[in-house]
């Protein structure tokens, strides 16, 4: 039995539906706040549904029995309910967690954390470094992403493509290996897999970085529309970091910063050894533009 953790957010229902579609015997550990169509597509798709909450050691004592693996998409920074926050979920849930998981004797853990912005001492970083280290004394791997194209490159954050207009953080000219939420979720999957996934580390994003601006000219010669561009100062987004006053703040505007500066990976040898393909930017604009 693997249990997903995180099982209706935007990596952690991907994993459950890749895995049910293995015939791997699936556990999600859901809250009874969790969007409704989200639980009912788990369900369908014939996944074990077990109520709890990160927020609840006693319910992740029962979510991990009997369970062989764990894999733990959960984060508070995309989808909060009361009383979530970096502290409750990002650090210490997760650490009950991997404390339920041990005390079960879970023999893998998969951990999806996130390339953390050089430089800077960032609360959501610390609180995945905080996990990473106690998911060491176990047989563990980590996958930290790069920036997800699905959030950053989305309306939600201001690339609206639908109405080609595009907030763009800094000046937009480091390249970025953005990556797909289902090439992390097929990662995780191929983790429980492959042996060569344990105990380590994985640094993980797109085939190509591009800078936002070239991601920009993507969409506007895809799309055939001229986008409406507006900028974020860097010195504005530092200014943001500095007078952040809580730990969610602290953590958006490092990571806006951290757009900034670019993230820019190889990823030729990590597809070579898993067998993994991994969506462009170019296919994530035709996907989304209908072009064909």
């Amino acid at each position: 039995m693997i249990l997903v953790v995180g099982a209706t957010g935007l990596v952690g229902s991907d994993v459950c539906l890749r895995l049910a579609k293995r015939g791997e015997p699936v556990r999600a550990l859901v809250r009874v706040t969790s969007d409704k169509n989200k639980v009912e597509a788990l369900r369908s798709a014939g996944v074990e549904l077990c109520f709890g909450d990160l927020k609840e050691p006693e319910s992740l004592a029962v979510a991990c029995r009997g369970a062989s693996a764990v894999v733990s998409t959960a984060s508070s920074t995309l989808s909060r309910a009361a009383g979530d926050s970096i502290e409750t979920v990002d650090a210490a849930g997760q650490l009950s967690l991997v404390s339920a998981a041990r005390a079960a004797r879970v023999n893998r853990f998969v951990f999806v954390s996130f390339r953390q912005p050089k430089g800077m001492s960032v609360p959501l970083a610390e609180a995945k470094a905080q996990v990473e280290s106690a998911i060491a004394k176990m047989n563990f791997t980590s996958i930290q992403a790069s920036w997800f194209m699905e959030v950053w490159l989305g309306p939600h954050l201001g690339f609206d493509y639908q109405n080609a207009t595009a907030r763009i953080y800094g000046p937009g000219t480091s390249p970025i290996s953005w990556v797909s939420s289902g090439d992390v979720a097929e990662m995780c999957v191929l983790a429980l897999e492959d042996r060569a996934a344990e105990r380590r580390i994985i640094e993980f994003g797109g085939p190509e970085p591009l800078s936002p601006l070239e991601v920009v000219a993507l969409f506007e010669e895809i799309g055939g529309k001229k986008f409406k561009v507006e900028h974020v100062p860097e010195e504005v987004l530092r200014g943001q970091f500095a007078a952040a006053t809580d730990s969610m703040q602290k953590s958006f505007a490092a990571l806006m910063l951290g757009y900034a500066y670019g993230d820019a990976m190889e990823m030729g040898a990590i597809q070579k050894e898993f067998g993994i393909k991994l969506k462009s930017v170019d296919e994530y604009a035709r996907e989304f533009l209908y072009v064909r």
